[in-house]
């Protein structure tokens, strides 16, 4: 049986004519394509230096690091992301503060920050779940009255706007995401946005081992650096994609609409309806409560039916690292979404039918298990 995963890259056959190309220049490493794509990313964040590296988990501890940020050291964040959000924290030798999520937004409470900043508070790692931006007007406000810095997780979030404008135009620093199920691809990758070339500077240094070149074909390491650098192939695949990113964002925006009246009736919280600043990475339900402890079964009836579902994600503070670390917090929204959460396929390349396949099995699936459905 054919499954639909809940995504999947759109890598065009120009894009995979520019690879072939790249690996027969015999350029493979870090060159000019990687150039040729932070020109383009730069150029979406309106001029702002930009710096590609193998991962978004490398960009965020390099943010951490241009911001000063070590032993000693608070960075409130949230426990509803990928675990790589609060792991930079830990790599560099500060200390994660969780705070709760609006329920409704699933995004960080930012009214909970003002309690949380401690004398030791340097940083605040916000995350754009699925896509959904971080409100920035009240996020800036409050960096700027307790003196933060803001290193933006904007790992699922590019092309996603805040009145009107793209996230990583503005703001402090930003961190994008190129892993295949983003929005954007490079294989595997990512960026940071600073504010100056000063920063850019130093990130590059961090990128490859800390090293400066010299002038006369020697160099110097006057930082500890890490081996982060991205490869020119994986730029290729940037290029082809960024072009279509703006088409590959409507496509998504699409298709959420869809999902709306399909899953009426049905005993899901669906995600806020938003279609003016959100790119739509990915479209995630809530489970009823009463259905949570089968969550599991779930996924597997709806696999059974052709459709991949995720989850995105559990709760970090959690997880037998941050248990180990004394930093278990009570997060009641956190661990109430985290615990009912279900990701459902959407991806540019699927048919409008399929939204309404994927509709009807969950339906399905619900009413199999007891749940009342309309």
């Amino acid at each position: 049986m054919d499954i639909l995963p809940f995504t999947r890259p759109a890598i065009d056959e120009e894009t995979i004519a520019a690879v072939a190309d790249v690996l027969r220049s015999g350029w493979l490493t870090t060159g000019p394509k990687c150039r040729e794509l932070e020109a383009a990313l730069s150029q979406r964040a309106g001029g702002r230096p930009v710096r590609l590296v193998s991962s978004a988990t490398a960009a965020l501890e390099f943010a951490l690091r241009i911001a000063d940020i070590g032993p000693g050291d608070e960075v409130i964040t949230t426990s509803l992301s990928w675990v790589a959000t609060s792991n930079v924290i830990l790599a560099v030798g500060a200390t994660p503060v969780f705070i709760d999520i609006d329920p409704a937004t699933r995004l960080i409470d930012l009214t909970l920050v003002d309690a949380a900043v401690s004398a030791r508070t340097r940083a605040i790692i916000p995350v754009d779940l699925a896509g959904f931006p971080v409100d920035r007007d009240a996020l800036y406000a409050l960096a700027a009255k307790h003196k933060l810095r803001v290193i933006e997780d904007a790992a699922q979030s590019q092309g996603s706007l805040w009145n009107g404008r793209e996230l990583g135009s503005f703001g402090d620093l930003t961190a994008l995401s190129f892993h295949p199920n983003k929005n954007m691809t490079t294989g595997e990758g990512g960026c940071l946005v600073m504010n100056s070339e000063e920063e850019a500077s130093r990130f590059e240094k961090l990128r490859l081992q800390g090293v400066s070149r010299l002038p006369d074909g020697t160099y110097d390491c006057d930082v500890l650096g890490g081996k982060a650098n991205l490869t020119d192939i994986a730029a290729a695949i940037g290029l082809g994609q960024i072009k279509r990113l703006d088409a590959f964002n409507a496509r998504r925006r699409e298709l959420a609409r869809l999902y709306f009246p399909l899953l009426a009736g049905l005993p899901l919280d669906l995600p806020p309806a938003d279609f003016v600043n959100s790119n739509w990475h990915m479209f995630q339900v809530l489970l009823p409560p009463s259905l949570a402890g089968q969550r599991a079964e779930v996924i597997r009836l709806m696999r059974e039916a052709g459709f991949a579902l995720g989850i995105h994600y559990p709760a970090i503070h959690l997880t037998t690292l941050y248990r180990q670390q004394a930093l278990v917090a009570a997060l009641p929204h956190t661990e109430s979404v985290a615990s009912r959460i279900l990701t459902l396929p959407l991806f540019p390349a699927m048919a409008d039918a399929d939204v309404g396949r994927v509709a009807s099995a969950l339906r399905q699936v619900l009413r199999d298990l007891g749940a009342e459905v309309a």
